[in-house]
């Protein structure tokens, strides 16, 4: 009874911990700043006609103007506001986040990172297993999760198996994601806690490995990849509430140090919609977010299982119901309408990759929440996959025609000359991946999808040829969350092997810019809000150490000084 009566109190001050938290960020977040000008240096405020002003006048969380200097200098005398020379330095609007998965770039801080260069340091599998090993020597969890590893940049060229896995522990379930997040690998001791054995089928839109000779022929092998990787999530991604809180705030943290002031979280589960709710309607939210639920989540809130709406404001947003049609072409799941290009030994050389849902399931699922009033948004890398999604988008509007309904295709990498016309008559706007050609380019040339192929992939400027609006965004943690890289990548399409992969697709910087700014906001029916620097939307900007106009063939080296959200200062970045 006494061991039950300390770990009431612990509770109780674990509680009061949290909520002493939360108290001291909601009351820190809110306090707005009083009438302030900048100048001294060019403000590029987005708006319709690009304007780059002089100056930029804010006054609570409120944008007050832009133009001139002079002109707001008196504005800034009649309300005694402060001055703050910029000294060269540039303003624009806080970067909002085209699609990412807020906050689990927070979540995998304290996963074992096993990427390789250049975004890590592991190159085979053996230095993978050492480093998953060092924590399973320093931690007690349960689980022992890794993620990041790339097999195409592996020098085993391969993904480990189950038995690379058990060199790390038999006694302890052991994961490790893959770059894509579509896949992942799995030791023995996993394999027996998820249940998966010989006479476990394949699940409807995933696949088990298994092997495919030897007296282990149809065993599993390790590797999961799509609908497959369903338990796998729901067995090591359950973190406390406490642990959830922490995760928010170093999310926060690098999406704040990057300029980033609208998050989005693309495919939230049901918890984490009321997660982010919760920490919205107590103030605990340092920046703004969009959150796209999944299908099953979405499912929930459409039949009233789970109502957010009361906790919905300028810091948290319900978005799209969020759907994924396919995989991805580095795992050889995005569905393609023709073959890849190059494909592993032992694997079938006609391989297209498939759908995770299939056309008619999509068709059902997509007019069901387009007649209910949703937003539409869909995972879609394959052309196969593209043509799946659009005749869904279609058969929705003709059966409920609704204007102005903005769905979206996430990633929209492989799209063709004609789905882009599709998208232009449907109102389609496409969320592209750019830092595709930067991080695989190289290899999508080269072994996914072949120099023609490759050389369109994520065609921007064919958007832009068609007067079609579309987004730039990272998909972190797949990737960093980098906007300016982003930028850079749309503009010049060079890879980390220093080539230019498709220059017919290269857009201009300010088009660029647009899509992870104005465009963005437009995305998730927040153009009037932010996005932009314009009389009486929110105060949300970034300091740049210059102006990316500047130097277009270098804008992943312009640097975020500071970021504002609702006019506060929310990241200054040390000298």
């Amino acid at each position: 009874m006494e061991g039950m009566k300390n770990l009431v109190r612990r509770l109780l001050l674990l509680g009061a911990a949290v909520a002493a938290l939360l108290l001291l960020s909601r009351v820190s977040s809110r306090i707005f700043a009083g009438p302030t000008l900048y100048v001294g240096g060019p403000v590029l405020t987005m708006d319709a006609d690009n304007r780059v002003a002089e100056a930029l006048a804010i006054d609570g969380d409120k944008v007050v103007a832009t133009g001139t200097e002079k002109e707001l200098r008196a504005w800034a005398a009649k309300v005694r506001a402060r001055v703050i020379d910029l000294g060269g330095h540039a303003i624009i609007p806080g970067f909002v986040d085209g699609h990412s998965h807020f906050p689990a770039t927070g979540l995998f801080d304290k996963a074992v990172h096993v990427g390789s260069p250049p975004l890590g340091s592991v190159r085979n599998i053996e230095q993978m297993v050492s480093a998953l090993s060092a924590r399973a020597l320093e931690s007690n969890a349960h689980w022992i999760v890794g993620w990041g590893y790339d097999d195409s940049l592996l020098q085993d060229d391969r993904h480990p198996n189950r038995y690379d896995l058990d060199k790390v522990s038999r006694d302890r379930p052991v994961v490790v994601w893959h770059i894509s997040f579509h896949m992942a690998a799995l030791n023995s001791r996993a394999l027996e806690e998820l249940g998966l054995t010989r006479a476990t089928p394949d699940p409807s839109g995933g696949r088990i490995h298994r092997f495919a000779k030897g007296e282990m022929a149809g065993e599993p092998d390790g590797v999961v990849e799509e609908e497959a990787t369903r338990p796998v999530f729901a067995a090591t991604l359950k973190p406390s509430p406490l642990e959830s809180f922490a995760i928010m705030r170093r999310a926060s943290a690098s999406y704040l140090a990057a300029g980033v002031t609208t998050a989005q979280d693309g495919a939230a589960t049901g918890e984490q919609v009321q997660g982010l709710a919760l920490m919205s309607r107590i103030g605990a939210l340092p920046l703004r977010v969009v959150v796209w639920p999944e299908s099953a989540a979405a499912e929930q809130i459409l039949n009233g299982q789970l109502d957010v709406k009361a906790a919905e404001s300028d810091w948290f947003r319900l978005g799209a119901a969020k759907f994924v049609a396919d995989g991805s072409i580095q795992g050889y799941t995005a569905y393609l309408t023709r073959p890849y290009f190059r494909v592993p030994a032992g694997m079938d050389p006609g391989v297209r990759g498939y759908p995770r849902i299939s056309r008619e399931e999509l068709i059902r699922d997509v007019t069901r929440f387009h007649e209910a009033g949703w937003q539409i948004a869909v995972h879609g890398n394959g052309d196969a996959s593209i043509d799946d999604i659009l005749d869904a988008f279609e058969a929705a509007q003709k059966k409920h025609p609704r204007p102005d309904a903005r769905p979206v295709i996430v990633h929209a990498q492989m799209t063709r000359d004609d789905q882009l016309d599709r998208m232009k008559a449907l109102g389609v706007v496409p969320s592209f991946f750019p830092l595709h050609t930067y991080y695989w380019g190289d290899r999508h040339r080269d072994r996914f999808l072949g120099p023609e192929r490759a050389a369109r992939i994520s065609p921007a400027a064919g958007a832009v040829t068609r007067g079609i609006r579309f987004t730039l965004h990272s998909d972190a943690p797949v990737q960093p969350m980098e906007p300016l890289r982003i930028v850079a990548s749309a503009v010049t399409r060079r890879t980390t092997g220093g080539t230019v992969l498709g220059p017919e697709q290269r857009i201009g910087v300010m088009q660029a810019l647009r899509a992870v700014t104005i465009d963005s906001a437009y995305q998730v029916f927040l153009e009037a809000k932010v996005g932009s620097l314009e009389r009486g939307k929110l105060a949300d900007f970034v300091i740049l150490d210059r102006s990316p106009l500047q130097d277009p063939e270098h804008v992943e080296t312009v640097r975020v000084l500071e970021t504002f959200v609702a006019g506060r200062s929310a990241y200054r970045a040390t000298p």
